[in-house]
């Protein structure tokens, strides 16, 4: 049997520049976190015979380069610091620099199976705007808080007029989304699926399709884990511990758990009987709502899974 030997490079990322390591080599490399450096490191990455290159996710830093190592048709795995911190901890590695982080990096990234799915870049730059809306809803959470604590009317005036601005920059920004989504005929076949769904609004269907691009394709349990919606285990031995949600995609579960709640008391007949059900049980209002959210997305993968609108079914 033939074996494929995938030669793997790993890169620790700063604002500044970009620190490049070959797994299990001594190929070492430093270049600067633009264009030019990017152009660089995909030429000796070529020369070294790389196929494969980890990146750990900084913030942002990371995009330009991950982009253009996938344009030139390099794998690239985006792995969240907890991966890395993790694989250093088994490893016993303590020492810590941007040289080592990146050997580290590599040898994670050589462990790791390759992504069962091709990300999309169309979605990276709707992903960018979606996020600018959710500042935007988060700046206009921190007028309102504000406005309750100014008594001085031309001080509320003032912070009137930039809650309408920022409402109407709002809403220009979730139709600039919609738009730009709708010209990609597959992308937009997925956002009609996913808004049949009663309780998910435009805004909400919006942040499902572009924050989990494996929507459809992955089983319900991914999907909710994937999101930060499964609830896990926490026993040992006789001690049966209470179950908790945790990480996942942040924006999205914020987003999901925002629609949960008009959706129980007022559209989803399911989600209202799920949330009397949960209730009767014993459960607390919260996580009766998370149970809610999880659901919602649950329903999305479904109906994109089977390629049918939702059906509301009689009770």
């Amino acid at each position: 049997m033939t074996q494929i030997i995938i030669t793997t490079a790993g890169i620790d990322t700063s604002k500044s520049k970009l620190d490049i390591a070959v797994h299990d080599r001594a190929e070492r490399w430093q270049v600067a976190n633009v264009l030019p450096g990017w152009r660089a490191l995909a030429g000796y990455l070529a020369k070294a015979g790389v196929t494969r290159v980890g990146i750990e996710a900084t913030g942002g830093y990371e995009r330009g380069v991950v982009e253009h190592l996938r344009e030139a048709g390099f794998t690239v795995l985006v792995l969240q610091p907890i991966q890395v911190k993790a694989f250093g901890r088994v490893h016993l590695c303590r020492a810590k620099n941007d040289a080592l982080d990146a050997v580290l990096i590599a040898a994670c990234t050589a462990t790791l199976d390759p992504p069962k799915t091709t990300p999309d870049s169309r979605l990276a730059e709707l992903a960018e705007n979606l996020t600018f809306l959710d500042q935007i809803d988060e700046d206009l959470r921190r007028f309102k808080t504000r406005l309750e604590h100014i008594h001085e009317p031309r001080l509320r005036r003032m912070v009137l007029g930039e809650i309408a601005r920022w409402n109407a920059r709002r809403l220009a920004q979730v139709r600039y989304i919609a738009k730009q989504l709708r010209s990609h005929p597959d992308l937009a076949a997925r956002f009609d699926l996913v808004l049949s769904i009663p309780g998910i609004g435009e805004r909400t269907a919006l942040a499902i399709i572009i924050r989990m691009p494996e929507l459809g394709r992955v089983s319900r349990e991914e999907a909710a884990a994937l999101a930060g919606l499964a609830p896990f285990d926490n026993d040992s031995g006789q001690q049966k511990g209470q179950r908790h949600i945790a990480g996942g995609r942040a924006r999205l579960r914020r987003s999901l758990f925002a629609a949960a709640l008009p959706a129980v008391f007022r559209w989803n007949k399911a989600l209202t009987m799920l949330y009397a059900r949960l209730i009767a049980s014993g459960k607390h209002h919260n996580a009766a709502l998370i149970a809610c959210a999880r659901k919602l997305l649950i329903y999305a993968n479904t109906v994109v899974q089977r390629g049918t609108p939702w059906i509301e079914k009689d009770a």
